[in-house]
């Protein structure tokens, strides 16, 4: 015995070094073999308002939603109480308990199937790296690569895996996503009782989800919460107060603001979008559509005037096929009607062509094969550029643009940055002036920023920190003249120092309102995305839209200086004469048709008269409707309230 003892030894230190170089060579392999972080890497994609919160987001490309999370950014309860239930030695183990690894695989090895576990919170992390099915070689494999992430990564990191990872069932993956669809909010505050059904639910997600089995789900969370408060991680007080409460039954949406817009945005975008004002319109919007048809839809911009940034879009109603809620509707080439007729007047302001307070003439003619109406029906005679304009007179704008031209007109758009979509082969033509070529609501809303600034046009951007060259279309003095045209009260009321201006294309089928203070730039389109008409729908739809969106914003009214007209001495012009514009003079009009009768010049009001009777007539138009009783002749007059008349007779058959 005395000559074996030596012998002992030397063999049990031979042991001993052999196990010290076996976990010496186990540790040196982990080094060299530790697990891949893709699943990390795959995430849900997010895009933040220009506060820096979140404003939208989305699943990711496996269907399922997964945030990360950092045990710093969780609420220290939560990671108190997953340590305290599911590892308590985390902070001492290098990744693996090997005495629950024995007692478990013994027992697998016996039943034939998995007893009880003995995965650390690493192993777990492993496990959710890599996900595989629970064999006894997986779970060798799964100790071996928990040593290696022990050995490469912080306990604080490996815990911000299995935060970001854990499985929270159906598509939710990670406490952070967990957190906001269980709670509608994220997890750096939790209850007790919310952090213990955390911490349940990943243990057994399917059949712990507490919209189908809330009663499962309150019994698993309650052994969460005694195991803790057991632990000493929270009170008694806090034990009885939490078991109270009730489990969640339904899950909360995930935010989306500006859907159409974010939804193309590449993961962890800074946008412009004000957050609060974009949820506040997209709930206005909503409200808005309800008074729409099934089939029409609605979009609404909010811009920055200075620095031409987004900062509230509605594109659509996000999800409703009949409404092409799918569709950005506000990067649909629509007709804009007579929303481009400011910029008209300014161009030809800038050439000499027309002034604010010069003479134009609203009546009938003709523009070679072009004869276009008013769309009241009724003409004006003469009326200044301003009155033009704010009334959105059609012949005084075809005149103009006949006498700019209609390609100068395209080219300058052009140029600064704003191109007119036309049909293919198409040359521009005198309907520019009323809508008759396609645009952008984004386009017109960047002619809208030039209006409010400096009569520089850049294009809008939702991206922080973008910046695009600006390109001049008007003087900013040619801007302000404008811009005090348009600034008017709204006809149903709204705020005042508004700047505003509608657009109706042909048919009805686009009702567009512009309208822009000191601060903001607001545009307002309501439509068929298929391009159908309006039915029942008025040129003025968006314009109440449009003064009801100023209400959410802070007050800018403008406050414009009173136009300074230079004294200009010229002879008087000679007013015009007193004569009858239609009928026109031989005319055998047919029976059974209203007769519209139109006069120039006079003094208003004027009389209308047939055979001696007074038709009813407003006294501030110079245009009336007759209906003939039958066939004959008759006689009309009209006469100013000076005295002047004009008679002619009138052949109805």
């Amino acid at each position: 015995m005395p000559r074996r003892g030596p012998e002992m030894r030397r063999r049990l230190g031979a042991v001993g070094l052999a196990g010290v170089v076996a976990i010496g060579l186990i540790f040196g392999l982990a080094w060299f073999r530790p697990p891949g972080l893709s699943r990390l890497v795959v995430q849900s994609r997010q895009s933040f308002g220009r506060h820096g919160h979140v404003i939208a987001t989305f699943e990711d490309a496996r269907g399922e939603w997964k945030l990360p999370s950092d045990a710093a950014t969780v609420d220290p309860l939560l990671a108190r109480m997953v340590i305290a239930v599911e590892d308590r030695h985390f902070y001492l183990d290098p990744g693996v308990d090997p005495l629950s690894i024995l007692r478990a695989s013994a027992q697998l090895l016996a039943a034939g199937h998995v007893v009880s576990g003995a995965s650390t919170l690493t192993m777990q992390v492993t496990r959710l790296l890599h996900p595989a099915p629970r064999t006894l070689a997986v779970k060798l494999d799964e100790a071996f690569h928990a040593l290696a992430l022990n050995e490469h990564y912080s306990k604080a990191a490996i815990l911000g895996m299995w935060l970001s990872l854990a499985p929270f069932g159906g598509n939710l993956v990670g406490v952070e996503a967990a957190s906001h669809a269980w709670f509608g909010h994220g997890p750096r505050r939790l209850s007790p009782a919310e952090a213990a059904l955390l911490v349940a639910l990943c243990r057994r997600p399917a059949a712990l989800d507490p919209a189908v089995h809330p009663r499962a789900a309150m019994a698993a969370r309650n052994r969460v919460l005694a195991a803790a408060a057991a632990a000493g991680v929270i009170s008694g007080a806090a034990l009885r107060h939490a078991e109270a409460r009730a489990v969640p039954r339904r899950r909360h949406r995930f935010l989306v603001l500006a859907p159409q817009v974010t939804v193309h945005l590449p993961a962890g975008a800074r946008t412009t979008i004000d957050g609060p004002l974009d949820a506040a319109i997209a709930r206005f919007a909503l409200g808005v559509m309800r008074g729409l048809g099934p089939h029409e839809s609605l979009a609404i911009m909010v811009v920055d005037a200075r620095s031409r940034a987004i900062r509230a879009v509605y594109a659509g109603d996000w999800g409703d096929a009949r409404r092409a809620g799918f569709v950005d509707l506000t990067r649909a080439v629509r007709s804009p009607g007579s929303a481009l007729k400011p910029f008209l007047y300014g161009l030809a302001f800038a050439d000499g062509l027309a002034r604010p307070h010069g003479v134009l003439t609203d009546l009938p003619g003709r523009f070679g094969g072009y004869a276009p109406d008013d769309y009241t029906g009724r003409f004006k005679g003469a009326v200044t550029a301003t009155t033009a304009l704010r009334r959105s007179l059609n012949l005084p704008a075809v005149a103009l643009m006949r006498a700019y031209g209609p390609q100068h007109f395209a080219a300058a758009l052009a140029a600064a940055g704003v191109p007119l979509a036309l049909p293919r082969g198409a040359a521009p033509s005198l309907p520019l002036a009323l809508g008759g070529a396609g645009i952008t609501m984004r386009r017109l809303m960047a002619l809208y920023a030039a209006l409010a600034t400096d009569g520089r046009v850049e294009r809008l951007h939702v991206l922080a920190g973008e910046a695009r060259r600006r390109r001049l279309l008007l003087s900013p003095a040619i801007a302000q003249e404008i811009t005090g045209i348009l600034t008017r009260p709204f006809p149903g009321g709204g705020p005042a120092g508004i700047a505003w201006k509608t657009g109706t294309s042909a048919g009805n089928r686009d009702n567009w309102a512009f309208g822009y203070d000191r601060d903001a730039v607001v545009g307002v389109w309501i439509g068929a995305p298929d391009g159908g008409a309006l039915a029942g729908q008025f040129a003025l739809a968006a314009l109440p839209v449009l003064a009801d969106v100023f209400g959410f914003l802070p007050a800018a009214p403008l406050a414009l200086p009173r136009s300074r007209t230079p004294l200009v001495l010229t002879a008087a012009k000679p007013a015009l004469p007193f004569t009858l514009l239609a009928p026109a003079p031989k005319l055998v009009l047919p029976a059974g048709d209203p007769v519209d009768l139109r006069a120039m010049g006079g003094v208003r009001p004027l009389r209308f008269m047939v055979d001696d009777r007074v038709i009813a007539s407003i006294p501030a138009l110079r245009s009336t409707e007759w209906q003939p009783p039958g066939p004959g002749f008759y006689r009309l007059t009209i006469m100013d309230a000076t005295g002047r008349t004009i008679t002619r007779t009138v052949h109805v058959r």
